[in-house]
């Protein structure tokens, strides 16, 4: 079994990713800006407080474990949405490597998936203007690993273009850099089906500084 933390455990993708790790049997840190939003106990859980916008805060926190999971989001009614995202990240990468962690996965997002050989989602004008600049700002620390991250064990794990509460199928298809779609062409995944990947990820690593993304 892992020692896992997982930044962001009590948010909607973090609480399934917690969830799916408890059910395997792992040891989880569950660091979190709010520790009473985790309403259950659990022999393996630890539940902290914590800041990942300090790098020397996240290096403590994320001490002794073997991978860390990030699902990180600074809240979408945050004004400073952008700017905590690209801060955070610096953060996280920056203490992960200062504890000398091998490995940290990253809850990305969708919109840097390419539905042609030359548009991203972010590109189409589905997503509303208000969020561009959140998608964006995650889609830059995809960038930036891409580019400069020789070092650490790096996975950014996007979902598809709808991941909603749903049912634990354990049947998906898994992709690297481009939007999945089913026979309607649309690009749906549960939660249960995203952290169940993740986790498979966690157990038995099949990506390593690449970018992989999730469907039906």
């Amino acid at each position: 079994m892992k020692k896992i933390a997982l930044i962001g455990a009590s948010g909607f993708i973090g609480s399934a990713i917690l969830k799916e790790s408890l059910e395997r049997g792992h040891t989880v840190t569950a660091i979190v800006r709010h520790p009473e939003k985790i309403k259950f106990n659990n022999p393996n859980l630890k539940i902290v407080a914590g800041d990942v916008l300090a790098q020397d805060s996240v290096s403590e926190l994320v001490q002794g474990v073997d991978v860390v999971i990030s699902a990180y989001n600074p809240g979408w009614t945050n004004p400073a949405i952008s700017a905590d995202t690209t801060t955070a990240y610096k953060s996280i990468v920056g203490g992960v490597k200062k504890a000398d962690i091998p490995r940290l996965l990253i809850v990305g997002g969708a919109g840097s998936l390419l539905i042609s050989p030359d548009k991203k989602v972010m590109d189409t004008g589905v997503i509303p203007e208000s969020y561009l600049p959140a998608i964006k700002s995650l889609a830059e620390v995809l960038y930036g690993l891409q580019k400069d991250e020789k070092d650490l064990d790096w996975v950014f794990f996007s979902p598809a273009g709808n991941i909603t509460p749903g049912k634990k199928t354990g049947t998906f298809r898994l992709g690297k850099d481009h939007l999945i779609v089913d026979e309607k062409g649309e690009s749906n995944i549960s939660v249960e089906d995203y952290a169940v990947a993740m986790l498979d990820e966690v157990e038995k690593p099949q990506h390593h500084r690449v970018r992989f993304t999730i469907g039906y």
